[in-house]
């Protein structure tokens, strides 16, 4: 049995265009001049009937709309049966409230994850008749869908911005920021919209591997900063950048991967146009950029 991935959302926080953000980018999106994007998320299925869903972004309802693979199949039925989360980030938990009506699924997360999503008593509206919270270890395999096995794993990050406090360790390793390794009996592929370094450990496990979706969220470090739209860096927020010598796309150089796909690109990102150089750069080091709606299969 084979992987199959849909791109639901490609973009970071915010998506594309950001509702009060002039850049060029968030412009060039609303004149039409390249495609918008929605909220980071990506759904998987091993037999293509039976979908999970990897972080419940903001936009889930349009994104779901789009996908006609996970369209109702019968009254209150969704070929949706399970919500997996990588992080407590806004744009990877707000689309849980749109989750609400009475379907039953599986919620999959670390504890520590869990607990950011408990101590918020809005998220009651999930019924626990209907939604089954599920705790996950870290490095024991788990059954997310028929026939696709998932294993999270530490990866360098932060807790959510809303969590933050006068010190913010900006490499943390832990439960609050996780990669997943996806298996089916003959693919295996890593899903990791955020990643603050690139560890050796990280190298090793993600060599030989079929398919890498990894964090895209910047071109270089300050591209916030040069965009006067933050005073915050990549490395602050707990990114890396795509380009540099410390950039991911040096750091995979190194590392045997089948297809390497950037998701979770920031509204500033240069690499959402197709004719600039960033995209030409990253197409001759082997990258895809991630689109809503962009359909895998591995």
């Amino acid at each position: 049995m084979r992987l199959r991935a849909i791109i639901l959302g490609a973009a970071a926080g915010g998506g594309l265009p950001q509702w009060n953000c002039g850049c060029d980018n968030c412009n060039l999106a609303r004149a039409g001049k390249i495609l918008p994007q929605t909220q980071s998320s990506i759904a998987i299925s091993g037999d293509g009937k039976t979908w999970a869903i990897i972080n419940a972004s903001p936009d889930i309802r349009e994104q779901m709309r789009a996908t006609q693979q996970i369209h109702p199949t019968d009254l209150r039925k969704s070929p949706v049966t399970s919500v997996l989360l990588t992080n407590g980030d806004i744009d990877h938990v707000a689309g849980l409230l749109t989750l609400r009506e009475q379907q039953a699924f599986t919620l999959f997360a670390t504890g520590e994850i869990h607990d950011v999503i408990s101590a918020n008593a809005i998220f009651d509206a999930l019924n626990p008749r209907f939604v089954a919270r599920e705790t996950v270890l870290l490095d024991h395999p788990f059954m997310l869908v028929p026939g696709v096995t998932a294993t999270l794993f530490s990866v360098p990050g932060k807790v959510p911005l809303y969590l933050e406090g006068a010190h913010v360790d900006t490499e943390l390793e832990g439960e609050q920021t996780v990669g997943v390794h996806l298996q089916s009996d003959v693919t295996s592929a890593y899903y990791i919209p955020g990643c603050a370094a690139m560890r050796p450990d990280l190298k090793a496990r993600l060599h030989g591997a079929n398919a890498v979706f990894f964090d895209g969220t910047l071109w270089q470090d300050d591209e916030m900063v040069q965009a006067r739209l933050s005073q915050k860096t990549g490395a602050r927020m707990g990114h890396m950048s795509m380009s540099g010598p410390n950039g991911s796309m040096a750091a995979f150089e190194d590392i045997d991967v089948g297809k390497k796909i950037y998701v979770h690109m920031n509204n500033t990102n240069p690499v959402f146009r197709d004719t600039g150089p960033e995209r030409k750069i990253t197409k001759q080091n082997g990258w895809i950029i991630a689109q809503d709606g962009m359909e895998i299969e591995l």
